[in-house]
C-alpha cells in the first residue's frame, strides 16, 4: 500500500452496542500503534450506555430489528451501504454475522469501484456451532451457506484458539492465524474513579469471599448451577458482572430460592472500569458447558482476565481451558457442572486459603506470558504483510 500509515483507515463493524466488547477494544488500540485512523461500526439499542473516551470515531446504527433473522439481514444491509460509501483501505469484519456485508463492500469496491481495499476476517468463536443454533435448522443452514461461500475467499483471517482454527483447515483448506484473547499486561483503562466504585462494592459485601462471573449471561456458562449453589455455600457472595439472554431468567432463580443475600448482579460494566472490577474476586468462574463445538473449544476471555488480576479459578474441563489451567497451575478444574459439585469445589478453595494462595503465587510467575502485547505482535504482521 502506497499510502502512509496514518493516511490509511480501518473500518472493524461487529452486531454489538461498542460498550463491553474488549477484543475490538484492543484491536483497534494496536492498529492505533501502527498509525491507521479507526473506525468501529456497531448497533445502538434503547438501553445502550454512552461512549466515554474512545480515542477513536464510533458509529452506533439504530435498527427496527433487534433480534433474529430481521435483525441480521437489516444490520447486513445497513452496514453494507455505510461501508461502500466510506473511504477506507482495510475492511475488518468480527465474527461471521459481519462478514456478509463486508465481503460484498469488499467485492464492490475492488472490482467496480477498483479501489485497493483489503479484507480481514477476525473469527471470535466457531461461529456455525454455537448452542443458540442448536435445534435451529433453517438458521444454522443460513450461516453455514455463507460460511461456505465466503471464507475459502478470504485470504487474511485469525481466530481465538488453535482448536477452531484447526477446524477451520479441515473444513474449508483455509489457514486461519490463532491471536488469542489476552488482557494487556499494562491497562490505561484502570483508572482510579472505577477503582473507588470497585472498593465501595466489595465494602458492601463486608468480609464475605466474592465468587466472581463476568460476562454475557447466556445459556451453557454454568450460571444456573452456579446460582443453585449458593444454597451449600457460606460467608461468600457470587458477583455476575454482565448482562444477556438469560439475565431475566436467572434474577428469578435468584428470587425464587430466596438468595437476593448471597447472589449480586451489577449489570454491564463498561471497558474503561472492568478490571477494577475483576481485581475484588477471591475465586473466578470459568464453567462452560460442551454444547457445541464452539463452547468445547472456547477459551474465554474471562480466563486470562482473572489471570492477570490473580484470581484463583474454578474451570470446566474442556481442551483449550484444561491446557491453560494445567500450565498455569492457576486453579481446579471440574467435570459435572451439578450445584453440588460447584459447591464442593468452591468450599475446598475457601477452606483450604493455602492452596487458594499457592495459585496466587503460580498466577504471578506467569501471568506476563498472557498478555495482548505479546499477542498482538500476530495482529501487526497480518497488517505488515497486506500485498
Amino acid at each position: 500500500m502506497s499510502k502512509t500509515l496514518n493516511e490509511k483507515t480501518i473500518i472493524l463493524s461487529v452486531t454489538n452496542d461498542l460498550v463491553s466488547d474488549r477484543r475490538v477494544d484492543k484491536v483497534i488500540k494496536s492498529l492505533q500503534t501502527l498509525g491507521f485512523q479507526i473506525i468501529l461500526i456497531g448497533r445502538k439499542l434503547k438501553n445502550s450506555k454512552t461512549i466515554n473516551r474512545r480515542m477513536y470515531k464510533t458509529i452506533r446504527i439504530r435498527l427496527l430489528f433487534n433480534k433474529g433473522a430481521l435483525f441480521y439481514g437489516e444490520y447486513n444491509i445497513r452496514l453494507f451501504f455505510l461501508l461502500i460509501f466510506k473511504r477506507v483501505n482495510i475492511l475488518l469484519a468480527n465474527d461471521l454475522d459481519t462478514l456478509l456485508a463486508n465481503y460484498l463492500a469488499y467485492i464492490f469496491k475492488k472490482y467496480i469501484f477498483r479501489q485497493k481495499v483489503f479484507l480481514i476476517y477476525d473469527s471470535h468463536e466457531y461461529f456455525t456451532e454455537v448452542p443458540e443454533l442448536n435445534g435451529r435448522t433453517f438458521a444454522k443452514n443460513a450461516w453455514l451457506f455463507i460460511e461456505k461461500i465466503i471464507l475459502p475467499k478470504i485470504k487474511y483471517a485469525y481466530t481465538v484458539c488453535q482448536s477452531i482454527a484447526d477446524e477451520y483447515q479441515n473444513k474449508y483448506g483455509i489457514e486461519m492465524q490463532v491471536i488469542r484473547n489476552f488482557p494487556l499486561c499494562i491497562d490505561k483503562n484502570f483508572e482510579n474513579i472505577a477503582r473507588q466504585k470497585a472498593r465501595a462494592l466489595k465494602q458492601r459485601f463486608n468480609s464475605r469471599k466474592i465468587i466472581l462471573y463476568q460476562g454475557a449471561l447466556n445459556i451453557g456458562r454454568g450460571l444456573e448451577e452456579a446460582i443453585l449453589a449458593m444454597q451449600y455455600i457460606n460467608n461468600s457472595i457470587l458477583l455476575i458482572i454482565g448482562e444477556g439472554d438469560i439475565e431475566n431468567r436467572l434474577k428469578n432463580m435468584v428470587n425464587e430460592n430466596k438468595l437476593n443475600n448471597k447472589v449480586y448482579f451489577t449489570g454491564k460494566i463498561p471497558i474503561e472500569e472492568l478490571n477494577a472490577f475483576t481485581k475484588i474476586g477471591d475465586i473466578g468462574l470459568v464453567l462452560q458447558k460442551d454444547l457445541s463445538l464452539s463452547y468445547r473449544y472456547v477459551l474465554p476471555n474471562r480466563l486470562f482476565d482473572f489471570m492477570q488480576a490473580e484470581i484463583p479459578v474454578l474451570a470446566s474441563r474442556l481442551p483449550e481451558i484444561e491446557h491453560v489451567v494445567n500450565k498455569a497451575k492457576s486453579g481446579i478444574l471440574i467435570e459435572q457442572l451439578s450445584p453440588l459439585s460447584i459447591a464442593e469445589k468452591i468450599n475446598y478453595l475457601l477452606d483450604k486459603p493455602h492452596i487458594l494462595n499457592d495459585f496466587k503465587e503460580n498466577i504471578r510467575k506467569v501471568k506476563n506470558k498472557y498478555c495482548w502485547e505479546k499477542e498482538e505482535i500476530k495482529l501487526k504482521n497480518i497488517l505488515i504483510s497486506l500485498e
